[in-house]
């Protein structure tokens, strides 16, 4: 094991695939890191190009732009409004931001990216050139230039964060950066992820694609577009972040929150079920896993971090060119990485105690039809799967309430599981969205209308 805390296999392979991501695709400099149950256990660099002055070695805390990975953040700004009932995702914006173009649009729609709205503002490129306020941003929409109809797929737009941030600051009566930095950064610990650079920090560069030379980038303030791109990180900020996507904390968002985000909410027929967008949230398929994260770029920089929720790991990947780069392919890599020679274990089980008796009762055998159906319990949830089941799968039911649970998973998601007493306080059966589950095979003791 090294020092780092991985194997030292492990540790040679991560290095390799970030040596080979940087000289194939011309990277002045590359940073990488992989996250394990929450702590940093490897990072890599790769490239010496950090500043035009005085080249080096990056290192974890070395800040640089981190582009579009700004989005989550701003995501989870909106999310939290939700969680204090101060918004419901299905508003239209302008009941918010009143007379702003393109107010018809749902909160949920511009977090989706499927509000079809355009993906830049108008005016010059807003990543290389200064910023603008917000009205002066908002003057110059024309919501007739809208390129699709709402909700009809996915079309990624840097301009619906914009508006989001404009949402945030204005519910919070402070500015975008000062509600991140109050309600998110703060909170997990983050003083490295900051509006501006703060050395030490990378020059953002171009390559030159016939002589390999390096072009300074501009690293403008974007102003009313920084919610989309704006902010500056290191690989230790970011495994910071990654830890809370993987397990949030319920004194940031509320519980289900961030399993609300990485939900698929908008898709394109180009990519199928390959990849998806949920509410702030990037879908990726890693074989039969499903990943979640987002990739960035502003003028020099490039980044990309993506989670293995189930298996609570991620990988960060961040360099300092403006092209190149594969932001999503080498985090999926570099986690396909780890598992191979260092496979995820479950985590332990621990023997449950202090069982509800109004869940001790109900736990065992039941049956819906002729189907026979175990419900076990493991202290957090209620789980019925076949009795014949060998792959794990189960609907999930969280308890609510004295004989009543709601369901986590599977096509009774949302729905209300309850346990029906007789008279005299006896379990009678399990009922959830007219699904009857009894204790004997069509039990005729159940006054139901039983097929047949």
């Amino acid at each position: 094991m090294t020092a780092s805390g991985v194997l030292d296999i492990t540790a040679a392979q991560l290095q390799h695939q970030v040596a080979l991501e940087q000289a194939a695709a011309k990277l002045p400099s590359l940073v990488a890191g992989v996250v394990r149950d929450g702590e940093l256990v490897w990072s890599g660099t790769r490239g010496t190009a950090v500043r035009r002055a005085a080249p080096e070695s990056p290192d974890a805390n070395t800040q640089y732009r981190i582009g579009s990975i700004t989005k989550t953040m701003t995501a989870l700004l909106v999310l939290q409004l939700r969680d204090e009932d101060v918004l419901d995702l299905a508003d239209p914006l302008d009941e918010h931001l009143s007379g702003v173009p393109y107010g018809a649009h749902t909160v949920r729609q511009l977090l989706a990216h499927s509000a079809g709205i355009p993906a830049e503002p108008p005016g010059p490129w807003w990543e290389r050139g200064p910023g603008v306020s917000f009205p002066e941003l908002s003057r110059r929409l024309d919501a007739r230039q809208a390129p699709l109809p709402a909700a009809q797929q996915y079309h990624y737009s840097n301009l619906a964060f914009g508006l989001l941030g404009e949402l945030v600051a204005r519910k919070r009566g402070t500015s975008w950066y000062e509600a991140l930095t109050s309600h998110l950064l703060d909170p997990l610990g983050m003083s490295r992820t900051t509006y501006l650079a703060e050395p030490p920090a990378a020059d953002g560069f171009s390559v030159q694609a016939f002589s390999g030379a390096l072009t300074n980038e501009p690293a403008s303030d974007t102003q009313a577009m920084a919610p989309a791109g704006q902010l500056w990180s290191t690989i230790d900020d970011l495994a910071r972040f990654s830890a809370f996507l993987a397990a949030p904390s319920s004194d940031v968002v509320r519980t289900g929150t961030v399993d609300e985000m990485a939900t698929l909410q908008s898709g394109t027929p180009e990519e199928g079920l390959i990849a998806g967008y949920g509410l702030g949230l990037r879908l990726a398929r890693a074989g039969e896993r499903t990943l979640v994260g987002h990739t960035g770029s502003m003028p020099g920089f490039l980044a990309g971090l993506f989670i293995d929720r189930s298996r609570r790991t991620a990988a960060i990947a961040l360099a300092n060119g403006t092209a190149g780069m594969r932001c999503q392919g080498l985090p999926l890599d570099l986690l396909a990485t780890l598992e191979r020679y260092e496979p995820s274990s479950p985590l332990q089980w621990r023997p449950t105690s202090d069982v509800p008796a109004d869940i001790a009762e109900i736990l065992g055998v039941w049956h819906w039809g002729e189907t026979a159906l175990l419900l076990t319990f493991d202290g957090n949830e209620l789980r019925l799967a076949p009795v014949t089941s060998t792959d794990g799968s189960a609907l999930r039911y969280r308890p609510v309430a004295s004989n009543r649970f709601v369901g986590l998973s599977g096509y009774h998601t949302g729905e209300t599981l309850s346990a029906v007493r007789t008279a005299a306080g006896e379990v009678s059966h399990l009922e959830c969205a007219t699904f009857i589950y009894t204790r004997r095979p069509y039990d005729p003791s159940i006054e139901l209308s039983w097929p047949g």
